[in-house]
């Protein structure tokens, strides 16, 4: 048995203050208003610190080095090296990439997720930043790997249209559409979310032909009307990859898919909350039109999270540096964040305002929600005990996954 007492204890509804969990055999069995167990040998004060529900982050590359694309275990090494962070779960992030390297990183998740590491972060299904985004808006994706969502439903059985395969030329990789199709449907068990663009040719048949193998479709990297995004999600959206970056800026005249995001309830919005890639101000503005319970904190983490400043490594093969704020590609390009989910947690706490129990509904419950996660995401009895001590700043001090401690800071 485990018994944390004197913390701030955050609640899906209130804050407890000094409260204590107890654990046993992997899942909270009592939260108490007081720290009545104080005596026991087992007994550890946290006072002035808050426990609270482990980190899921649906969308992370990499970290420290590591990236979901380096192969060998690299998914195993970013799963060990997250709960320093807060994280107890996370969905391995794709950038566009080659059918193999689809294939490698969901044997990867599909191993960890059967043979579970005790000491790392659980391995959830993959979210995939796809091959089947706007080149217009593809940020740091690869160019040479964006394929037509047409042509691969059309070669989906390995031959596109025509007989012709897809890519190929000048610093294109010879792959079809429809190869990715097929690590997609062998793979389905293992993935969590796809990214798509809804408006390119074959989009809205994409999202169907997804949807209908169980699929969490989300809308990003996409340059979508307003029109073409509720045609998406009456296909069956439900998800919005990064909202506000990598889209058109919302329009008074032209909501796009930022107003369509914003005014569907049935669609839970990513938020990379740094208050680098969103302005605090505009995290709040769309936490009041979809209420906590709509929205994700992600960190859209490189393998440049955690590395000092001025270090290179890599977004899928592509080089890119670390500055204070962000990553970048070799020419400018914002190449996803260098943000952690403790540091997550603290801006929304302390940039937006919002209360601990509001930001670890964005950070943990609602993440663990839309993933269909049961018992994991909020303190209550006989939930599994995932959760994080943090200190009067926010920094991690210990992480538990299922009771166990996996992470505990130097002092």
């Amino acid at each position: 048995m485990i018994v944390l007492s004197g913390a701030e204890v955050v609640l899906p509804d209130r804050v407890l203050s000094p409260g204590t969990v107890v654990i046993d055999d992997g899942r909270i069995i009592d939260i108490k208003s007081n720290s009545s167990t104080a005596g026991s040998a087992s007994n550890f004060a946290f006072h002035g610190h808050y426990i609270v529900p482990g980190f899921i982050d649906v969308h992370v590359h990499g970290v420290e080095g590591f990236d979901t694309l380096n192969g060998g275990a690299s998914v195993g090494d970013i799963a060990s090296r997250l709960p320093r962070f807060g994280v107890t779960g996370f969905c391995p992030t794709t950038v566009a990439c080659a059918p193999a390297d689809v294939r490698a990183v969901l044997e990867q998740v599909r191993r960890a997720r059967e043979v579970p590491d005790p000491l790392a972060a659980r391995v959830l299904p993959a979210h995939l930043e796809s091959n089947f985004i706007s080149p217009e808006y593809k940020g740091a994706q690869p160019l040479a790997c964006l394929r037509s969502p047409r042509l691969a439903l059309a070669g989906w059985g390995g031959q596109t249209e025509g007989g012709a395969r897809e890519g190929g030329g000048a610093g294109e990789q010879a792959f079809d559409g429809g190869e990715i199709l097929l690590e997609i449907e062998r793979g389905a068990p293992d993935i969590g979310i796809i990214t798509i663009a809804p408006e390119i040719d074959g989009g809205i048949d994409l999202i169907h032909w997804l949807t209908t193998r169980g699929l969490r479709v989300s809308l990003g990297h996409s340059g979508a009307s307003y029109d073409q995004a509720q045609a998406a999600i009456a296909a069956g959206a439900r998800h919005a990859t990064h909202l506000f970056n990598r889209m058109p800026p919302l329009d008074h005249r032209k909501p796009g898919l930022v107003g369509a995001i914003l005014q569907a309830e049935e669609v839970a919005a990513e938020l990379i909350c740094d208050g680098v890639h969103v302005h605090p101000a505009l995290i709040r503005t769309a936490v009041s039109a979809k209420n906590p319970t709509r929205i994700m904190a992600i960190t859209d983490a490189t393998a440049g999270a955690g590395l000092p400043v001025g270090s290179r490594t890599v977004l899928g093969d592509q080089a890119i540096t670390v500055n204070e704020s962000a990553a970048f590609l070799a020419d400018g390009t914002l190449a996803g964040s260098v943000l952690t989910m403790d540091r997550a947690f603290e801006t929304l706490v302390t940039r937006v305002g919002f209360s601990p129990v509001e930001a670890a509904m964005m950070c943990a419950t609602t993440p663990a929600r839309e993933l269909g996660l049961v018992g994991h995401g909020a303190i209550v009895a006989g939930a599994i005990a995932d959760l994080v001590v943090l200190d009067p700043q926010f920094a991690v001090v210990q992480t538990y996954v299922s009771g166990r401690l996996i992470y505990s800071r130097r002092s």
